[in-house]
């Protein structure tokens, strides 16, 4: 079976939210991913595959197609095999009891995905998310995740209502906040990190109570911030240093 005009049109539109959000759909790429997504809880819709050989469960439904055919429907440089078409899940309910990573505005696909994988890597199963924040189900998201997309419980919310209704204490990063590396961190609590280029925005700094600090210790001391993935991870790190 060859790869038809309606599947390259399907799959070429989900490369915009609209049509994600539309149809239901996302589009994930390669053996590792795909095979990561397919032994986690997401349904599958179709998967396309260049290769009769892989190895996959005969109940899913497979097209064989050619590598040009793959490459028109690819957004990877280098296309791996097979895509798959997954279908996005419904959001389920936050839990509060323990400790939640919040992001507001960020704009990145790759810090984005990073960030999951931190997630993932230092076992926080709750993300919010504010809605400006990059779609996790854009393909440069689930690409980045490896996988850790299926671990973390994902949820787009207003971010100020969620946060002013919390009764976990609120954290951020702040050039002026104390230094994390001498302050006594909760194993409870939710930790904001903020766009790119602005920061957390002004609403939200008003329901923030801890700022915290990642000291600079060049001896320049020039460098004017840290990438919010970079920082997300030395934040996650303190926090966790506590657990045995």
């Amino acid at each position: 079976m060859s790869l038809s005009k309606s599947n390259i049109k399907l799959i070429t539109s989900l490369q915009q939210k609209k049509y994600r959000q539309k149809h239901k759909l996302f589009v994930a790429e390669g053996i590792k991913v795909v095979n990561e997504l397919l032994a986690s809880f997401l349904e599958v819709e179709q998967l396309f595959i260049t290769d009769e050989e892989f190895d996959l469960p005969l109940t899913h439904a497979v097209t064989l197609i050619s590598e040009s055919e793959l490459k028109k429907i690819s957004t990877l440089k280098s296309p791996n095999k097979v895509l798959g078409l997954f279908k996005i899940p419904e959001e389920l309910e936050i839990n509060q009891d323990g400790f939640i990573v919040a992001l507001d505005g960020v704009n990145d696909p790759g810090n984005l995905g990073t960030i999951i994988r931190l997630c993932d890597w230092f076992g926080v199963t709750e993300l919010i998310c504010s809605k400006n924040t990059v779609d996790c189900y854009n393909q440069k998201v689930v690409q980045s995740t490896m996988g850790s997309l299926t671990r973390v419980n994902i949820s787009y919310v207003d971010l100020q209502e969620f946060l002013s209704n919390s009764k976990l204490p609120v954290f951020t990063a702040d050039m002026d906040g104390e230094n994390v590396y001498s302050t006594s961190l909760p194993q409870k609590a939710i930790l904001v990190m903020g766009n790119e280029a602005n920061g957390i925005s002004p609403e939200i700094a008003e329901t923030v109570k801890y700022a915290l600090t990642i000291p600079r210790f060049g001896d320049l001391q020039q460098t004017e911030s840290l990438n919010v993935a970079t920082a997300t991870a030395i934040l996650l790190s303190e926090f966790k240093r506590g657990l045995k």
